[in-house]
């Protein structure tokens, strides 16, 4: 068995056109995609009085996976089950393209 270097690994690291696989899933997080652009704009027609929303798309921007944190009042005295349901209920149309979904949901603290 030959020893590992750079060069013959190489070609062990080539995706699609000869890409490196690296550049074939990079993503700059300088912007939101659009996919994010847009669950994020249907939270905040949800729930208007959020603190802070933040959705990642955790799929390497194809808008198969997100990860989702909201802070509101609305899920006061409500169950974790309770809050991500409503976060759910909010996104049933968007989901319905999505494979999963991270939903991290709190109460702002005062």
């Amino acid at each position: 068995m030959a020893a590992w270097s750079p060069a013959t690994a190489a070609p062990l690291l080539r995706g699609i056109r000869g890409l490196p696989l690296l550049h074939c899933v990079q993503r700059t997080f300088a912007s939101q995609t659009e996919g994010e652009l847009r669950v994020t704009q249907v939270l905040k027609e949800r729930f208007p009085g959020a603190t802070a929303i933040q959705v990642t798309d955790i799929s390497g921007g194809c808008g198969a996976m997100y990860e989702i944190r909201i802070e509101s009042e609305e899920f006061k005295e409500k169950r974790t089950v309770q809050q991500h349901q409503m976060v759910n209920q909010a996104l049933k149309e968007e989901i319905k393209g999505m494979h999963g979904l991270r939903i991290f949901t709190s109460v702002p603290k005062h």
